[in-house]
């Protein structure tokens, strides 16, 4: 993890509330010539500038090494329109979440999906090749040395998502913003494209049951929220990480339950799964972080909001002990694994994540008013 430095601690900061999720420091003030910051100071800046171009340059070349491991089962981006939005995913045995995730964001205006299959067995395959909106590749190769699937989608975002809005997602996430069911992402991606904005920034809220994890059963094409109805609110952390200014988000329910004793070992909510792609462009960290490292202000550094969502992680349906057990013998999904594996040895056993202090999930509306997101300047 880069070396990060404190906004301010999540009592402080939030006092149950993560209004400041998207504001940061004020902007320096002006300074007379001689109050400029020493030379050295400077060179530094350009150094680390010189260091971020240079990594950016090596993730796509090895993206591009990494397209190999590809092969096309159905290829139907000849359909992709100048205008089209995208959606990039990798899976591996998601059929039971995939009606649903698919229809939700086709109902907010994603046209096309460039989907990765990672070897599965569950008959996601099939199901996804007989998906009009669907291209999709297969790889049996290790999730975890393609970094965690980023380089196999940045090879396809740079062959077919230039210029287009492209939404990076995991198949256990839904996208929702500021008046979704109502404006999609046509809308939305017109008026950010107004304001010269290229990237669009979203809390990732863990959602949760009341009861043990796997207690009530779930129908595939059924909305996740209707089993995980329950949030939590205030129990969040922000930080500003320095190297690249991206947002440091920890705190929900995993930190909670399963991180209590080492908070900085939860994982990490803020992401930026919304970008206007250019083939420069690369994830570093999942969608936690990106470069140019512009794109990850999506926070107002004047001390303002910019308009953010939330997706809602959906990850704690039954399936997840199942899973759990799984990943125990794969260890794909951590850099360090070890560091998880009493993470997944309680998931197995299915825990309940509910608290008094739960909140239960009623639209943006609620959320925006709790300070989880923003409609910013979007009225």
């Amino acid at each position: 993890m880069a070396s990060a430095q404190p906004v301010a601690s999540a009592s402080a900061l939030i006092v149950g509330r993560v209004r400041q999720f998207f504001r940061a420091e004020p902007a320096p003030a002006i300074v007379a010539i001689g109050e400029l910051a020493p030379v050295h100071t400077t060179l530094r800046r350009l150094w680390q500038a010189y260091r971020l171009r240079w990594k950016r340059r090596r993730l796509l070349v090895r993206a591009i090494a990494k397209r190999r491991q590809l092969t096309a089962l159905c290829n139907r981006t000849a359909q992709i329109a100048p205008q089209a939005i995208l959606a990039t995913v990798t899976l591996r045995n998601e059929r039971q979440r995939l009606p649903h995730f698919l229809d939700h964001h086709r109902n907010i205006g994603v046209d096309h999906f460039l989907i990765v299959d990672n070897a599965s067995t569950d008959g996601s395959r099939d199901y996804l090749l007989a998906q009009p909106d669907v291209s999709l590749w297969g790889t049996g190769d290790s999730y975890k040395l393609s970094r965690f699937g980023l380089d196999w989608l940045t090879w396809l975002q740079l062959r077919y998502a230039h210029g287009h809005w492209c939404l990076t997602l995991d198949v256990d996430e839904l996208l929702v913003y500021p008046y979704w069911a109502t404006r999609n992402l046509k809308a939305l991606t017109e008026w950010l494209d107004g304001g010269g904005v290229r990237s669009f920034g979203a809390l990732m809220l863990d959602m949760y049951p009341k009861g043990p994890i796997g207690a009530q059963p779930y129908v595939p094409g059924q909305n996740p929220v209707d089993l995980l109805g329950w949030f939590d609110g205030g129990n969040y952390s922000v930080q500003v990480q320095t190297r690249m200014r991206n947002l440091w988000i920890q705190g929900g329910a995993r930190a909670r339950h399963f991180f209590a004793a080492e908070p900085h070992r939860a994982p990490t909510l803020n992401k930026v799964p919304l970008v206007k792609w250019n083939r420069r462009y690369v994830y570093v960290n999942s969608t936690h972080a990106i470069l140019p490292a512009a794109l990850n202000r999506v926070f107002d550094e004047l001390g303002g909001e910019k308009a953010s969502g939330i997706l809602l992680h959906t990850k704690f349906l039954p399936e997840i002990i199942g899973k759990s057990r799984e990943e125990q013998g794969r260890r794909q999904h951590f850099a360090n694994s070890d560091l998880y594996q009493a993470y997944h040895t309680q998931l197995t056993e299915g825990p309940d994540l509910w608290s008094e202090r739960s909140h239960f999930y009623t639209g943006w509306r609620q959320l925006e008013a709790m300070g989880l997101m923003s409609r910013g300047g979007w009225l």
